[in-house]
């Protein structure tokens, strides 16, 4: 046993370069703060999980910035003997090995897979690494050859092994359990047909936190995502995405229902909201308003709703007369046309995270299932905006409208025995108004930051909200 293979054994990385380390992470995709000043990066734990080479660690690391504020990432360490002359994403050589990003490796990819089937626990100093197979899992192991990389995430990093299976690594982590896990197993226990089903998990407990690292699901084939589908639909055929939008609207509706009919079960059962739940949304909405109207920048695109705060918000109290808002259920949490895969025939969702802004009990918290709605038909106002700026494809001037009508004709019938919507077409549109209008001022803020030739997408959905909600 050469040193290098000693010192992991034992959760010592001390002969990696600090530096190497330091500056592969902060290269990553994943890594979510590049504005931030970076004071640190240094190993907080390591969990060996496999003994011989290539070798594979669990390595959590922190991250500290100059204000004093640190977050946590997860890196799964792979390390070769340096003759073998490995090449992806190479942290760093050290004492004849070379050290990289596992999840580059389909050998660990698929070590990975075997010790969730395992239902394996690994153990270290003060620290375990637990793995969970679901029940009835028995798709890939020994035999799994292949993996590739999913590459158009940001914050996360996920590898498909022979079209068989997904694993997603967690890299930022929060202590708790990820939301996703609990949706998706929920989803999966209760067979409903639009998720990929989960097939186990693993999970990090120790001094520094208890904390979910990654999910392992079935891998559904695709063609694409839904903002590719709405926008492959806008220059060939607009009208043919409709009959989607309307069975989208269906499954939204359908998985409503599966999230609410885990009664038993305290986390996932319906609740009333309290009194105070709307008020305080509303408090929130309407303080982010007054903030953002309060400093517009001159710019045309904002000439149609500058100077007009007040009317938002007055028009936001309104909106707010909601007698009884349903009830509030776990969700989705990031409900939008990236976040749902055409499959050719139906439609599966994906990605139950949540808002990646937000912090992990947030996006635990219980919602009206109408902000998930909201979400998505923000995200129709989006697609057709953006396929004008972005391809030059003019969509039908009623092509959104219509899109709307099509996925709530979808989802209400099949919601509405549930109890989980306000009673009557007009609080239905009330709360999803409200919704739609803190969708909206947040797209704002994120458009004034980002991408400011996209304004007139909010600007034209806060119009709307003002000339098209009734008045009373």
């Amino acid at each position: 046993m050469t040193d290098v293979e000693r010192r992991l054994a034992s959760g010592d990385l001390g002969f990696l370069d600090e530096e190497a380390l330091s500056d592969f992470v902060l290269r990553r995709r994943w890594f979510g703060s590049k504005s931030r000043e970076v004071f640190h990066v240094g190993v907080l734990g390591v969990v060996p999980l496999r003994s011989t080479a290539p070798l594979l660690a669990a390595t959590l690391l922190g991250v500290r910035f100059g204000e004093g504020t640190h977050d946590v990432y997860q890196l799964l360490l792979g390390l070769r003997p340096a003759e073998e002359g490995w090449k992806e994403d190479v942290i760093a050589e050290a004492d004849g090995w070379t050290v990289y990003d596992a999840l580059a490796d389909p050998v660990l990819c698929r070590e990975l897979v075997h010790l969730i089937r395992g239902s394996t626990t690994v153990q270290a100093d003060d620290a375990a690494i637990d793995f969970h197979s679901v029940n009835g899992f028995a798709v890939g192991g020994a035999e799994l050859r292949e993996s590739r990389p999913i590459g158009a995430e940001q914050s996360n990093s996920s590898v498909v092994l022979d079209e068989q299976l997904i694993l997603k690594a967690y890299r930022r982590l929060e202590p708790g359990v990820n939301p996703e896990l609990e949706l998706v197993r929920v989803l999966t226990e209760r067979t409903f047909p639009n998720v990929a089903p989960l097939a186990g998990w693993y999970s990090y407990s120790g001094r520094l936190m208890e904390a979910t690292l990654g999910i392992l699901q079935e891998f559904v084939q695709g063609e694409q995502d839904g903002w590719a589908f709405a926008h492959e639909c806008l220059a060939a055929s607009p009208e043919a995405f409709h009959p989607q939008a309307r069975r989208l609207g269906e499954v939204t509706g359908a998985m409503h229902v599966a999230l609410a009919s885990e009664s038993g079960e305290p986390r996932f059962a319906p609740e009333e909201p309290s009194a105070e739940a709307l008020a305080i949304l509303t408090a929130t909405i309407d303080e982010e308003i007054e903030e953002r109207f309060a400093d517009l920048p001159d710019l045309p695109a904002l000439e149609p709703i500058a100077g007009r705060g007040e009317e938002v918000r007055d028009r936001l109290r309104q909106l707010s007369r909601v007698k009884a808002p349903g009830r509030v259920i776990r969700n989705h949490g990031d409900y939008h046309l990236g976040q749902v895969l055409w499959t050719g025939s139906d439609w599966i969702v994906l990605d139950f995270e949540g808002e990646p802004a937000r912090s992990l009990p947030e996006r635990r918290l219980k919602r009206s299932p109408l902000r998930d709605v909201a979400g998505m038909l923000r995200s129709f106002a989006y697609a057709a905006s953006a396929a004008a700026v972005t391809k030059g494809i003019e969509p039908p001037a009623d092509w959104e409208a219509r899109a709307r009508a099509e996925f709530l004709a979808g989802y209400l019938p099949v919601v509405e025995p549930s109890g989980l919507l306000p009673p009557g077409e007009d609080g239905v549109n009330r709360l999803l108004a409200v919704f739609e209008l803190e969708k909206a001022v947040y797209e704002l803020r994120y458009e004034l930051d980002n991408r400011p030739d996209w304004l007139g997408i909010p600007v034209a959905g806060i119009l709307r909200l003002l000339e098209e909600t009734p008045q009373g």
